[in-house]
């Protein structure tokens, strides 16, 4: 598993609607993934803030290598809500 610390910080983005939905995923779920999607994670984060955004909204088709954890994302937060 890498950092969790620098996994955090990586997190956030800047972008508050990002912000909203990687934080507290990271905070609460990252440790718990399986090593596969915890890297995935890790390579999600180096994609450009928009695309990301997009994915997470439904607005754009996530990449075949993200569209687990995306859903995985996007479930985890409209569970909180």
């Amino acid at each position: 598993m890498k950092n969790i610390g620098r996994i955090k910080w990586r997190s956030r983005r800047g972008l508050l609607e990002l912000d909203l939905l990687l934080v507290p995923f990271a905070n609460c779920m990252y440790s718990t993934l399986p090593e596969a999607m915890q890297q995935t994670y890790c390579c999600l984060l180096e994609e450009e803030d928009q695309d990301i955004l997009g994915w997470l909204q439904g607005h754009l088709d996530p990449p075949a290598r993200y569209l687990e954890l995306v859903a995985c994302i996007m479930q985890w937060n409209a569970s909180r809500d």
